[in-house]
């Protein structure tokens, strides 16, 4: 794992992103500081194969990501080193806050910032690169100040900086965030003690929100994509027992806040996220497979009801 640099790899993605920008309908500017912006859907209008290299930037480049139809479009999502694809990259644990620009951050960023120490620490990981990329979500495309901010903290020159943004309502914001369903499984598995070293890899599908009017109404469609519409599965090296301790524990369902579209949790609880059950922010459902054991776990399942409601 030492040998893997997921902003190196992310690097790689950005680079062919600015190579076909126009394609990919993004814009780059590069700040007084060399710190490049790729806005994605702020004044940009993005796109579906825009959205899909987010999600890959944001996952460290240790995936493969691919669109269908199945009633509703689709987001598929395959990972490999699933706890550093999805922990140590894409999950959004970075704070940014600069006078009064805030966003939360995500991607390979993260690695070299080593903001989350408590994390880093429990996972065994960091990123070694003179280069890095966040994702932000986000309608606000950061300054100089930000970008000066994000690039200290990584250790970095800021012309080695890449900032991503899209907002969550925008085509990018939708796609990237239902492409987060196998790190919220990971995440929930790591919250109930799971060793994330004994996950081999995962997949994961959910559908993709329709892109709503504003990001308030975007971020309860497409919280309801994983939350109620999320199926993952997990390849792992284990004792039996140490799946059969937590798998009903996993998804969505088994949180007291289950039941209701996120838009409505949201406000019952005034728009204060960390006042909502954290057990709520899982995939739907979950399936794990116990490749030393051959035995096979399942827990959750699909609510169409509510992604009628939201959808």
């Amino acid at each position: 794992m030492e040998g893997i640099s997921v902003n190196e790899l992310a690097v790689g993605i950005v680079k062919k992103m600015i190579h076909d920008k126009e394609e990919l309908g993004i814009d780059v500017s590069v700040l007084g500081n060399g710190a490049t912006v790729i806005d994605a859907g702020a004044g940009a209008k993005g796109g579906i194969r825009a959205g899909v290299y987010f999600a890959k930037v944001c996952l460290g480049g240790l995936c493969d990501i691919s669109l269908g139809m199945n009633g509703r479009l689709n987001v598929y999502v395959f990972v490999d080193h699933p706890k550093i694809a999805c922990m140590a990259s894409q999950f959004a644990g970075w704070s940014i806050s600069v006078e009064k620009y805030f966003a939360m951050g995500s991607g390979p960023a993260r690695a070299l910032s080593l903001v989350e120490k408590k994390l880093y620490d429990d996972i065994g990981y960091k990123d070694e690169f003179d280069k890095a990329v966040i994702a932000l979500e986000t309608r606000k495309i950061p300054d100089e100040k930000v970008s000066d901010f994000i690039a200290e903290k990584c250790g970095i020159a800021p012309e080695n900086l890449y900032v991503l943004v899209a907002p969550t309502a925008s085509i990018v914001g939708s796609i990237q965030i239902s492409a987060r369903v196998v790190e919220t499984g990971v995440h929930k598995l790591h919250e109930l003690g799971f060793d994330l070293d004994k996950i081999i890899s995962g997949f994961g599908t959910a559908p993709i929100a329709p892109v709503a009017e504003n990001d308030l109404e975007a971020i309860g469609k497409t919280n309801d994509c994983v939350l109620y519409g999320g199926v993952t599965r997990y390849f792992v090296d284990c004792e039996d027992v140490d799946v059969e301790n937590i798998i009903e524990k996993v998804p969505s369902c088994s949180s007291k806040d289950y039941g209701m579209p996120f838009l409505e949790i949201f406000e019952k609880y005034d728009r204060d996220f960390y006042e909502i059950d954290p057990n709520l922010f899982s995939p739907a459902e979950i399936y794990i497979n116990n490749i030393r054991t051959g035995s096979n776990f399942h827990s959750g399942k699909v609510n169409e009801e509510v992604l009628k409601k939201s959808l």
